[in-house]
């Protein structure tokens, strides 16, 4: 019965949103409509409201709403979506500011000499608005006013022109900053989630281990990871583009001229390319290049982003006025100011100012900042004088993010809604079925998006489809996908929805402003081509992963938060970068394994001499138990390929299993609470056992059909996995152990200067003991305790002076007793002087050459972060998608 109530939900909503009824209310309205009709029906026809829905009931819905609703405006793990604003109120600034006029007209003479030239500077000025206004109608619009007649004067293809300017128009929904890609990354982020309960269930399910390892979890994302990750595809498909356009031009120069003027390649000129380029440039510099260098969250750089927006229109509104550039210089004054204290003194603390330099610093910010400020509050009252432009942007800012919020929040009704009709289930049952695993499952839901986009805007598919579609996809480890991957794909097929008829919307803009002389049809012919070229370039993204995942990846291993090396999720590539290096350079790190552990260590502490010889020996064992990770590796891959099949064979089975257990529940249910005087009636509960019956003979039917030979290929199998997976725990825990007493040694003996100072303070705090009054004598011991405990390896040291303590805190307090015990801490502290002076002169430049050889081998898990060269090599190889499902 809920299917019913499934399709009429459906129904309802693709009725409300075909006859024109605003999207915010179309969906909750189809929700609540649903939700209530399956609510009376239940009451009057069955057992009560609860008993036509899949999941719980009206109660359960409105709570699981209420709960959507709080998250999107009060948790802060939705913070994401303030960046909503701040993005819109930048681009509307521009587009209000004639940015866009300014580099349409110069580009198209810059270009104009080219075949095609006209074409390539919309597709060129089309990447620079996306990258820095990212609003659809707003860019369409000017090129439709502006480049359109110069294209049609010259005699260019109408559908050429038109497919162009529309398709051009699109890329801000790809390139960052993107509303769409926020919103993505919101969506995707609940998504990964669901999909990690769903993938440790199955790994629980498959292994009978409660915990997974980390490794195996679904990666998540972030909006500032969806814009690294956006970046190289949306530079895909601006080459598309432009390959396209002038090898049209170039085999039909007729319909794609070059278009020459006098006068064109001057001083002037160059000058006005300079003054038209540089600034939105350095915009795009400042947002992304803050996002990717881990400067500036997506918040951050959208704030960034709205100011130097209204800096650059406070000087585009006064053109050609006297002092029209003074606030931008102004701004330039202080950003350069606060970038020379940064990098001449470093980060500045008002409440850590102790020498003149730090004074300086304090100064020079103060300074600069009070620039920066001038230079924004000049703009932001230039743009309020100036036709009140400030006011109009932030009317329709509030306006977009009301329209994106509300539409969040019905999307968040009709998902739950969707869910409690048991939609989800549906979706997942009817892609888990489909022959050809994940990919098929990928296919379909593209194509569905992409059949969507002709008729539903990328909001409502965003909001709509993500939420129910992206945990299923997430959760296979067939495929391993990551997050951010899977939302670049989304975000790609998704901009087809501003081109595909009848409801482009770029189509719309374009035909508002086009003259009467372009038809329709020329239109839509046009954009034939370049949907095309986004499905190619949709199609390159899917097979080259590693466009989307490098840039995040490297810009988070290269971060000043980069995970350490001992994070789980790193240990595969890395161990492949470190059996590289085993390979090339085993004889010189064999040759200083002997050479250190030959070195005389008699004189240190007994403890310390053995964690040094066990660390060699140890060090000595790495080279051989990584082959032996990579035995257990080729060991695992000659039997995969015949164990796959059946793997996945009995895999499905046992799913297909575990959804008739499900609906066994769920019957049982009913049997136990049916009876005369029960919820149920006698005829339900017996009618629930029969369907209990059936249900059971179709699990023993399906459990027929795993193969007999089943048990002996997955324990050969498991055996030989396990294999793999000691070695590599064994390998870890052997370079662990070899490179620790290392680090402790080193530390040791680094501090030996420091220490030796502190035998002066010690003598003297013995008089200081003897002058002050117990409460303060406690507090000297207490200091001189706590600066002797900054020194490793001196516990034996602090027990004196923990026993002088204990004897000033007493109900008798000596300070004779005290300084007695304070001698001890002192002998002690000689005593340990005279072996690390020694180590520190014989022993540590040997230390130190022996570690610069095994650092970034046997000691790169204890490192405090990978080195440049090796997070880079570790970046790479994170970006493709490694197969994880024959662990599950």
């Amino acid at each position: 019965m809920e299917l019913y109530f499934l399709a009429l939900l459906v129904l309802l909503m693709a009725f409300a949103l075909g006859s024109g009824f605003p999207v915010a209310f179309a969906l909750p309205g189809s929700a609540i409509i649903t939700i209530g009709v399956a609510a009376l029906c239940g009451t009057l026809f069955s057992t009560g409201p609860d008993a036509f829905f899949g999941h719980g009931g009206p109660g359960q819905w409105l709570s699981a709403g209420v709960t959507n609703f709080r998250g999107i405006y009060w948790e802060a793990e939705r913070d994401t979506l303030i960046a909503i604003p701040l993005f819109v109120f930048m681009g509307i600034m521009l587009q209000r500011s004639k940015i866009a006029e300014d580099l349409l007209v110069t580009m198209a003479r810059l270009f104009g000499p080219v075949p095609g030239g006209l074409g390539i500077s919309v597709v060129f000025v089309g990447a620079l608005l996306a990258a820095t206004t990212g609003i659809v109608g707003a860019t369409v619009v000017a090129m439709g006013l502006i480049s359109l007649p110069a294209m049609l004067r010259n005699n260019y293809s109408v559908p050429l022109a038109t497919g162009t300017i529309a398709a051009s128009g699109t890329l801000g929904q790809i390139i960052p900053p993107s509303i769409v890609l926020i919103i993505l990354a919101d969506q995707l982020a609940s998504a990964v989630d669901q999909a990690g309960s769903i993938r440790q269930a199955l790994y629980k399910a498959s292994t009978g281990e409660l915990s997974m390892p980390s490794d195996f979890a679904v990666v998540s994302t972030s909006a500032g990871e969806m814009f690294l990750g956006a970046f190289l595809p949306g530079l895909v498909l601006v080459g598309l583009y432009m390959l396209f356009i002038l090898g049209f031009a170039l085999l039909n120069p007729k319909a794609a001229p070059a278009v020459h003027e006098e006068g064109t390649f001057t001083r002037e000129f160059a000058g006005r390319v300079v003054l038209t380029l540089v600034p939105p440039l350095a915009l795009i510099f400042l947002v992304l290049g803050s996002i990717v260098a881990g400067i500036a969250t997506v918040n951050q750089a959208g704030a960034i982003g709205a100011v130097g927006a209204m800096i650059m229109a406070g000087y585009r509104l006064r053109d050609g006025e006297r002092g029209a550039y003074t606030p931008a210089i102004i701004a330039i004054i202080g950003l350069l100011g606060i970038a020379m204290v940064i990098g001449f003194i470093g980060s500045v603390n008002i409440k850590l100012i102790q020498t003149s330099q730090d004074l300086l610093g304090l100064v020079l910010s103060l300074i600069a900042v009070s620039l920066l400020l001038i230079a924004i509050f000049w703009s932001g009252w230039r743009t309020l004088k100036f036709e009140n432009t400030l006011r109009g942007v932030m009317v329709e800012t509030a306006k977009t993010t009301s329209l994106v919020f509300i539409i969040l929040l019905g999307a968040a009704m009709l998902t739950s809604s969707f869910r409690a009709f048991g939609g989800e289930e549906l979706v997942k049952d009817f892609l888990q079925g489909l022959p050809g695993g994940f990919w098929a499952q990928f296919l379909i839901v593209m194509l569905v998006i992409f059949i969507l986009g002709f008729f539903l805007d990328f909001i409502e598919i965003a909001v709509v489809v993500v939420p129910i579609v992206a945990p299923i996809l997430l959760a296979d480890p067939a495929a391993n996908v990551t997050a951010v991957w899977l939302g670049v794909m989304i975000g790609l097929n998704i901009q087809t929805s501003f081109l595909t008829p009848p409801f482009g919307f770029a189509l719309f803009y374009l035909r508002g402003v086009a003259p009467a002389i372009v038809k329709t049809v020329d239109m839509y012919k046009g954009v034939i081509a370049f949907i095309c070229l986004q499905l190619v370039a949709l199609m390159i993204v899917g097979l080259v992963p590693q466009l989307v995942n490098y840039l995040p990846n490297r810009s988070t291993l290269l971060s000043e938060t980069a995970p350490p090396p001992k994070n789980p999720r790193l240990q595969y590539c890395m161990e492949n970068l470190v059996y590289q290096d085993y390979q090339q350079n085993s004889s010189t790190i064999l040759a200083a394994i002997e050479d250190a552990s030959k070195l005389d260590i008699s004189y240190l502490p007994k403890g310390l001499q053995k964690d040094l010889k066990a660390g060699f020996e140890d060090a000595r064992s790495a080279i051989p138990q990584m082959n032996e990770i990579v035995d257990a590796e080729a060991a695992v891959a000659a039997v995969a390929d015949d164990y796959r099949p059946i793997h996945s064979e009995v895999r499905a089975l046992e799913r297909d299993m575990l959804r008739l257990d499900e609906e066994i529940e769920e019957f049982e249910v009913i049997v136990r609470r049916s009876g005369p005087t029960a919820v149920y009636t006698v005829a339900q509960g017996e009618k629930a056992q029969a369907k209990i019956e059936t249900l059971l003979a179709e699990k023993e039917a399906l459990r027929a059909k795993i193969p007999a030979e089943w048990n002996e290929a997955h324990d050969t199998f498991a055996a030989i996995q396990k294999t793999e997976n000691k070695a590599r725990q064994t390998y870890r825990r052997t370079v662990d152990d070899a490179y620790e007493p290392i680090i402790e040694a080193r530390g040791l003996l680094n501090d030996t200067d420091k220490l030796a100072a502190l035998e002066a303070e010690l003598v003297n705090l013995k008089e200081q003991v003897s002058a002050a009054s117990p409460e303060d004598a406690v507090g000297l011991i207490e200091a001189a305790r706590s600066e002797v405990g900054s020194v490793e390896g001196t516990s034996d040291i602090r027990k004196g002076l923990s026993e002088a303590r204990k004897i000033m805190r007493g109900k008798s307090p000596d300070a004779d007793e005290a300084n007695a015990a304070i001698d001890k801490s002192i002998a002690e502290l000689n005593a340990d002087l005279v072996w690390r002076k020694r180590g520190q002169e014989e022993l540590l430049p040997a230390l130190e050459t022996y570690d610069a050889v095994i650092a970034d081998n046997i000691g790169l898990r204890q490192q405090d972060r990978l080195p440049d060269d090796m997070a880079l090599d570790v970046a790479s190889c994170l970006s493709g998608h490694r197969d994880v499902s024959l662990n599950f």
